[in-house]
């Protein structure tokens, strides 16, 4: 699940960093990520997992870092590879 995620990133995130670089647990938001830009990165998450995240799930929490995207997407029960 990983390295749709991180690609996703990659694009939509605008990070100052390299997303290869970042661990599981590593601020996104330190790292560059933006509310402007994590609502991009969740349409394309959407998208891509065939999800929808609930209000309840619009936190910054939720997209504070590939760890957390990763239970999220669990949760809403995205099909991974």
């Amino acid at each position: 699940m990983d390295e749709p995620i991180r690609r996703i990133l990659g694009e939509h995130a605008h990070l100052q960093a390299d997303v290869a670089e970042l661990g599981d647990d590593s601020d996104l938001y330190q790292a560059g990520l933006t509310s402007h830009s994590s609502v991009s990165v969740m349409l394309a998450l959407e998208d891509e997992f065939d999800v929808e995240f609930p209000q309840e799930m619009l936190r910054k929490k939720t997209f504070g870092s590939i760890h957390a995207i990763r239970d999220a997407l669990a949760q809403l029960g995205a099909v991974v590879a």
